[in-house]
């Protein structure tokens, strides 16, 4: 794995997730963590961690949260890792 060149911590709206279906909030929330780490962290290689996707997915796929606290970590090779920030 290439060096940390930058991190950081992120609260990430997830209202926007409400335009979806009922069914496929969760699934557009996930997105929408992608789509905005894409744009702040300027690379399209993004992974996310497995306890980003249990906390939205935690109250099922029709009510996720409306914000989440990320901390994302991008590498020199361009590669951005996140991870849920403790609170």
């Amino acid at each position: 794995m290439a060096e940390k060149t930058q991190e950081q911590i992120y609260i990430i709206p997830l209202r926007d997730a409400r335009r979806a279906p009922r069914w496929k909030r969760s699934h557009t929330a996930i997105k929408d963590i992608r789509k905005y780490l894409e744009k702040h962290l300027k690379s399209t290689d993004v992974k996310l961690d497995r306890s980003i996707n249990e906390k939205i997915w935690d109250r099922g796929a029709e009510n996720p949260p409306s914000r989440v606290r990320v901390r994302a970590m991008k590498f020199d090779d361009g590669q951005v890792q996140a991870e849920l920030a403790e609170e």
